[in-house]
């Protein structure tokens, strides 16, 4: 099903957005539980799935705005399936070599993303995408989060009883070239994010590149620097 073109003009929860469709107000599904704040802003231009479920709320889903000049993925679950995939067709280097592949592997209270394995090891991989760019600077969280916080933890819990564990953020708009924990809005999660590498938890950063058509992870990893920052402002269009 082809994508709908429209204009973002609010949102009056973090579940749903108002946008214009062909000159009518419409009501479009947010699959992004984050603040987006610095994308969707008033006129933005939006790309929205039609849903074919007639006991369904809204009509549409919202899953790319344009900013900045680039295509950037708002459907922040994606993120797992793209990761997921890249693993499968050899991209990310660092994962290869794992014959087991097996995604929302649960392990005592605990749900991770992905788990691979091998004759040798069993490794663990939590997902997080990431849209929220200053500069070109890729940042996480954009609004606070206690569960990313508890994710890192079970890790860090995961690490120390001998697995491999990987923490991967998938920067979800083209334009982001580095990554840095968000210390000004979650000075939690970046903390334990500090904690779960110094506990030998590996962090991976990767890109995607976002078409209408189809989202594909880039095969190349990214820098990182894990300490806080100094620079601020978010730029716009």
């Amino acid at each position: 099903m082809d994508y709908v073109k429209g204009i973002f003009k609010a949102r009056p929860n973090r579940f749903i957005a108002e946008v214009e469709v062909n000159g009518k107000l419409e009501i479009a599904h947010v699959p992004n539980t984050g603040r987006c704040r610095e994308l969707l802003v008033d006129d933005a231009v939006v790309w929205l799935k039609p849903s074919d479920n007639p006991n369904r709320k809204t009509k549409f889903s919202l899953h790319f705005v344009e900013n900045r000049g680039a295509l950037v993925s708002l459907y922040s679950q994606q993120a797992n399936s793209i990761v997921y995939d890249a693993i499968i067709d050899g991209k990310i280097k660092e994962l290869s070599g794992y014959e087991i592949h097996q995604r929302e592997k649960t392990i005592d209270n605990s749900r991770i993303d992905i788990y691979l394995a091998n004759e040798n090891e069993e490794c663990y991989v939590e997902v997080k995408g990431v849209t929220l760019i200053i500069g070109d600077e890729a940042r996480f969280p954009d609004a606070p989060t206690q569960r990313g916080a508890k994710h890192l933890k079970e890790l860090i819990k995961l690490k120390k009883q001998g697995f491999r564990c990987c923490v991967f953020f998938l920067i979800q708009h083209p334009i982001g070239k580095f990554f840095r924990p968000n210390w000004e809005n979650d000075p939690e999660f970046s903390q334990t994010l500090n904690d779960a590498y110094d506990a030998g938890v590996e962090i991976l950063v990767y890109r995607c590149d976002n078409q209408l058509e189809a989202i594909e992870l880039i095969p190349e990893s990214l820098d990182f620097d894990l300490g806080e920052s100094l620079s601020d402002g978010i730029v716009n269009d």
